[in-house]
């Protein structure tokens, strides 16, 4: 849930006096490595599954417990495991993400260069999409080009997705949040498609 930066009212990050003994947390991330190994779901489909899953359940849950239920829940919309099967193992409920919705494609965004000043699409989708709502529609610098991958918007659906670079856009933080952050240079990685050219104004010097 990468919408979260900025949101107010969640107070200060809480970390814990002493390491949680939880042995079950290599075994997630064993699963998760082993379903994207062996193509039967790709990072872009895992990390939707767990922007799927119920509200209430994602604050609530921990870091692995959302791991967990993403990798549940593509193992059974992909017929691998059924959910009774899981119930049955876990001796109960056993709580899944929500339905897949649709994605998109997108045709022949731009490019940018390093240097150049861009602004964040103000879109909203119902599907998987990866940029943060705290940069949409803000503006910033691209400070480095990173190597193409696969659309997410299209990959988490499980579509057939172009590969396009991401650029690291560097943003002053008081652009983002105004006062209610200290001074500071913030960057994101954002796919080219999510960004838009912004049009430089000639300034005349006069005669």
């Amino acid at each position: 849930m990468h919408d979260l930066g900025g949101k107010q009212g969640f107070g200060r990050v809480k970390y814990p006096s002493a390491p949680h003994d939880e042995k079950w947390r290599p075994l997630v991330r064993a699963l998760l490595a082993f379903a994207a190994e062996s193509g039967i779901c790709n990072m872009d489909e895992f990390r939707h599954a767990i922007e799927r899953m119920a509200p209430q359940h994602y604050i609530s849950a921990p870091y692995f417990e959302r791991h967990l239920t993403a990798i549940a829940t593509l193992l059974v919309e992909k017929g691998i495991v059924t959910r009774q099967e899981l119930e049955s193992l876990a001796g109960g409920p056993f709580p899944l993400s929500g339905p897949l919705g649709p994605g998109r494609l997108v045709s022949a965004p731009e490019s940018f260069a390093i240097g150049e000043t861009v602004r964040v699409k103000n879109e909203f989708v119902s599907g998987h999409i990866r940029v943060p709502a705290y940069i949409r529609g803000k503006t910033g610098t691209i400070v480095h080009i990173s190597p193409a991958t696969p659309f997410p918007d299209a990959a988490a659906h499980n579509m057939r997705a172009k590969a396009e670079p991401t650029y690291d856009v560097r943003y002053r933080s008081h652009d983002l949040w105004s006062d209610a952050s200290d001074e500071a240079l913030h960057h994101v990685a954002v796919f080219q498609s999510y960004l838009e050219k912004v049009a430089v104004t000639a300034i005349s010097t006069g005669g």
